[in-house]
């Protein structure tokens, strides 16, 4: 065997084989796989091979969708019949709130080009007799969907990496990686069975390798430990079980009917398809527990734990409700094995943490729906650089090791694994492992009525519900239309448009950059000039193909010191690309020193026309009154102020379009400024504000952002931010960003939606003959300023003009959008230059 390589692949399941088939089908001829037992013989052996396309994230819908297409070719390129039955996947609706839920990802699944259907109880009874619809709203129908033999596939990838060069070795497990600066040296045991188990031989091989790829499974936790990092794979205890022949099912197919489709019981929790003659069961239920937080024993193989027929006891008998003719089959067999989840359901997909040629596929939930596509995007972002769509939501780094635990992860997991049929609401919270980080002022916005969202484990409140409500008041209500969080957001917004608004915006990231080398860093860093001493700019990091990587705003505190901030969401993807950049030119242009703040660091924003007036309040400065003034304090500036006894590093920008600050305190003073500004607001009747109607307020003046308009599929200019962009210098990323010129277009429609609804920022949009497609909303809400629904997005480039009359997709339905002018809302910026 070789023992070095371009890229070598770690784990032989579905998502490994179709990694190292995809590496080298983009051209990559010296690719090596290796697994530490059989093929398969990780969770790939007791999947239930669905392929469900239904998915309310853009990346893991394309993701899916390539997978099922994908699966298709197989058999022509390999002579490997991969076992795809194409039956199609029937998911049914119990309520109006499930239907509305499967409206919205329809929208979703336009955007992907992904094909559904509507189907009436009626006529699921029609084409399906055996399935009882009484109860049933209606169904999604997805008729390219079904299901898949996981080993089947996997083999029949195995085999298609074969035949493009890929060696495939079995019994080889690895123990160790060591990076020595250019390659990865990984020692690998070879492994030998002995009395059915699997042990290790004295036989030890080196493999250097370029590039690395995990595919660890539920051995993820093991490959943390060896690489140094952390990561949230930990497998949940998963049920399916096999049902005895159903005598009606008999009848039906013998009758030479077709087979039933994938029927997916949503609202009972569960899934089903035929399997000769009978039924396979499986089921998404509450209390399955997590599984080998700290690593798989070494004797588990392809095993199972025992079945707990109490905790499906009432999925189970659903099932005989939902197909009467099932009622007296028996159970055949039973499957209860390890299937790896992480916190919010998608895998860990992209470069690990802190190291040069890692990367991890990590974590997948559903994995043969997610295999094929994973190793096709996964091969783009590792031979091109850059995948063609954004891939940020899957990123690793998503979690940042600074705060991720095991115990946290665990909770998350099972959390996660329950709530695979609870009614995933845009507006959901779920509460598991929580409060975990929380700023000094978590304690007083609560007693306040803060209702709290979750940003990178940061407790952030969402929006100020009545602190004295009564015990049946329903904080929580959630809604695909509006919730009952809706009028607590638009008054918050009417407050920072009318008078004055306090949002805590803590959870920033925030970096110093200092240091002989920070200024050249940072102007080939960033497409945006840098600011002069005392000054702010916004501006973006590009990625090798000059699309959005992060976006900076960059406050510059000396001539070689500046000041980052940077999305709270995205702390360790922001930090690990900083600091690999930054390392790779330290030598051409000098000591660099980065250091994340964040935790050092409160912030509260403080915005509304009357925002000057409290602060005038509280500031110590020899002259109160012009402190804060244009003249001594003018917009896009910051400056150093003291507000009552708390130094405060203010600069004067505000996301909501409003005069305003950032005031940027040590946090261990929080609650000292909290009580303070909290006391001189009063009399100007400020309010709390939180991020709903933040993020609102922020589409009136179209600001665009990271991870919703911004991000690594569409450049700057895309994004229609030329301003920020200096073509006159040279900046990373700078010659891509002008090859690719203008695909698509970001622009800002104002939407005559329903009385009762807003879009979330998930809907496809149509030219205003309602059928040509032209784009997608990226972020949705409610315009308090124009008194309707406001969305922001990407169209065609001829579509984005001031005027076009759209149509956007909503429950289902066409409604009239125009596209509005750039910051519809105060589009000279003279509320935000207000004199003072």
């Amino acid at each position: 065997m070789k023992t070095q390589v371009k890229a070598l692949v770690v784990g032989g399941g579905a998502v490994g084989t179709s990694i190292a088939y995809h590496l080298a089908k983009a051209g990559w001829d010296d690719v090596m796989l290796i697994e530490r037992d059989e093929l398969t013989s990780g969770s790939t052996w007791h999947a239930a091979g669905l392929l469900p396309l239904f998915n309310m994230s853009y990346a893991t819908t394309h993701i899916h969708k390539y997978s099922v297409d994908f699966y298709k070719t197989l058999e022509e390129e390999t002579g490997l019949n991969a076992g795809f039955a194409v039956v199609g996947n029937l998911r049914m609706a119990q309520t109006q709130d499930r239907m509305d839920e499967y409206m919205l990802y329809a929208s979703t699944a336009e955007t992907c080009d992904v094909d559904y259907e509507w189907l009436t109880p009626d006529q699921i009874k029609e084409r399906w007799p055996l399935i009882e619809t009484g109860d049933l709203k209606g169904a999604i129908y997805h008729a390219e969907d079904g299901y898949i033999n996981p080993a089947d596939v996997t083999q029949a990838m195995a085999k298609g990496a074969r035949q493009r060069g890929v060696e495939i070795h079995r019994k080889l497990q690895a123990d160790d990686f060591h990076w020595n600066g250019t390659h990865w040296e990984v020692t690998c045991t070879k492994m030998i069975e002995k009395g059915g188990n699997l042990i290790e031989s004295d036989e030890k091989v080196v493999i250097t390798a370029e590039h690395v790829v995990t595919a660890s499974g539920n051995h993820a936790q093991r490959t943390a430990k060896m690489l140094g990092i952390k990561m949230p794979a930990i497998p949940v205890e998963h049920t399916f079980i096999v049902m005895d022949k159903d005598p009606e099912l008999v009848k039906w197919r013998e009758a030479g009917n077709p087979e039933h489709p994938v029927i997916r019981d949503a609202d009972n929790e569960s899934y089903a398809r035929e399997e000769r003659g009978g039924w396979i069961l499986g089921i998404y239920e509450h209390g399955a527990p997590a599984r080998f937080e700290h690593g798989v024993p070494d004797s588990f193989r392809a095993d199972l734990f025992p079945l707990d027929l109490d905790r499906i006891a009432d999925q189970y008998m659903a099932m005989a409700e939902r197909v009467p003719s099932c009622a007296e089959s028996g159970l055949k067999d039973d499957f209860n094995g390890p299937i790896c989840y992480t916190p919010d359901g998608n895998p860990l997909v992209g470069p690990a943490p802190g190291l040069r040629n890692m990367w991890l596929a990590e974590g997948f939930s559903f994995g043969i729906t997610a295999a094929g596509g994973t190793g096709f995007y996964l091969a783009q972002m590792m031979v091109d650089g850059e995948a063609e769509i954004d891939m940020a939501s899957l990123d690793p780094k998503r979690y940042s090791s600074n705060w991720m635990t095991t115990e946290f992860a665990a909770r998350k997991n099972e959390e996660c694994y329950e709530h695979v049929y609870i009614l995933h609401h845009p507006d959901e919270e779920r509460p598991a492992a929580r409060p975990l980080r929380t700023a000094p002022a978590f304690d007083r916005q609560k007693a306040r009525g803060a209702q709290f969202g979750w940003v990178n484990g940061w407790e952030r409140p969402n929006y100020f519900g009545p602190f004295d409500a009564p015990d049946n008041f329903d904080h929580d209500a959630r809604s695909f239309r509006r919730g009952g969080w809706w009028q607590h957001a638009v008054d918050e917004a009417k407050a920072i448009r009318e008078g004055a608004g306090l949002v805590d915006a803590t959870a920033f990231t925030k970096h110093v950059v200092k240091g002989p080398g920070a200024t050249q860093f940072l102007d080939w860093f960033t497409c945006n000039k840098l600011p002069k001493v005392g000054r702010i700019n916004l501006t973006y990091a590009l990625t090798a193909f000059g699309t959005t990587r992060t976006e900076y705003t960059i406050v510059r505190n000396g001539e070689n010191n500046y000041y980052l901030v940077s999305a709270g969401a995205w702390s360790e993807y922001d930090a690990d690309f900083l600091r690999k950049a930054a390392e790779d030119k330290m030598e051409e242009f000098g000591y660099i020193e980065i250091q994340d703040v964040t935790t050092q660091w409160g912030v509260f924003a403080i915005a509304g026309p009357k925002s000057r007036d409290v602060l005038k309040e509280v500031i110590v400065d020899a002259d109160p009154e012009t402190a804060l003034s244009n003249k001594r304090f003018p917009w896009l500036s910051a400056r150093q102020i003291e507000l009552g006894m708390c130094p405060v590093n203010a600069i004067r920008v505000a996301y909501t379009g409003e005069l305003g600050w950032e005031l940027h305190h040590p946090i261990e003073m929080q609650n000292y400024l909290f009580d303070l500004l909290e006391k001189a607001g009063e009399k100007h009747g400020m309010k709390l504000v939180g991020a709903r109607a933040q993020n609102w307020l922020r589409q009136e003046k179209s600001y665009r952002a990271f991870g919703n308009e911004l991000g690594r599929d569409a450049t700057p200019l895309e994004a229609d931010l030329p301003r920020f962009v200096d073509q006159e210098k040279d900046f990373h990323g700078k010659d891509k960003l002008v090859e690719t010129g203008v695909r698509v277009k970001c622009c800002t429609l104002l939407i005559d939606g329903p009385e009762d609804a807003d879009p979330w920022g998930h809907e496809a949009l149509y030219a205003e003959d309602g059928v040509t497609r032209v784009g997608r909303l990226t972020s949705g809400g409610y315009s308090v300023a124009f008194e309707k629904s406001i969305g922001m997005g990407y169209v065609k480039p001829d579509v984005a003009v001031e005027g076009t009359k759209l149509k956007v997709k909503m429950q289902d339905k066409l409604w009239d959008a125009v596209v509005t002018c750039d910051s519809p809302y105060d589009p000279k910026n003279e509320t935000i230059r207000m004199n003072g």
